[in-house]
């Protein structure tokens, strides 16, 4: 395992949800996670949309003060965009880019990751 991808980002997206996580790939471990699921969250979006662009956005602020308080924001922190657009599929391309730019735009050391392999992963 590469030393360089510790921290690696997934992401959870459902009808009625939007979870982020950091992965610890050393230890297998979440190491920080946020969710419209959590109620602080869930009520300050408008009208309890907790699975739009402005909600995944929202999770993405949370997950970037989190990463802060925790001392992680400056390590690498590894997402593969496209897989996750492939995973989720073509609809939820808004969220996986909201939950992205807002990791980005609070400080992250967000690295996106594209290895060149654009078949299939399975």
């Amino acid at each position: 395992m590469s030393v360089a991808k510790r921290y690696v980002l997934r992401l959870f997206i459902s009808l009625k949800y939007v979870t982020a996580n950091v992965v610890d790939r050393q230890s297998g471990r979440v190491v920080t996670t946020a969710s419209t699921a959590e109620r602080p969250l869930r009520d300050g979006l408008e009208c309890g949309r907790a699975c739009n662009a402005k909600a995944a956005a929202a999770v993405g602020e949370v997950l970037a003060m989190r990463l802060k308080v925790d001392g992680l924001a400056r390590e690498p922190i590894h997402a593969d965009a496209a897989k996750e657009v492939a995973k989720k599929g073509f609809k939820n391309q808004t969220k996986v880019w909201a939950v992205l730019n807002a990791l980005r735009s609070h400080g992250v050391n967000l690295r996106i990751d594209d290895d060149g392999d654009h078949r299939p992963h399975v």
